[in-house]
């Protein structure tokens, strides 16, 4: 293992419980500003928009925009 893969390995429960905390703050943003919301909905969007922005780091990576960051 090298010392990108130790360092990052180290801040995996942060970076998970961050995105965790992301989706659960926007579950309740959504519910107080629309009490009525189906929340199994909310959550699939929710989950539909964080994946499109990943797919787009993703598309940034392999476009070489993190090459010299």
């Amino acid at each position: 293992m090298d010392a990108v893969d130790k360092e990052l390995e180290g801040r995996k429960k942060n970076i998970k419980r961050e995105v965790e905390l992301l989706f659960k703050a926007n579950m309740k943003f959504t519910d107080w500003d629309v009490p009525e919301a189906d929340d199994t909905k909310v959550a699939h969007i929710l989950l539909t928009i964080i994946q499109e922005k990943l797919d787009e780091i993703k598309q940034d990576i392999e476009d070489g925009k993190y090459e010299n960051y």
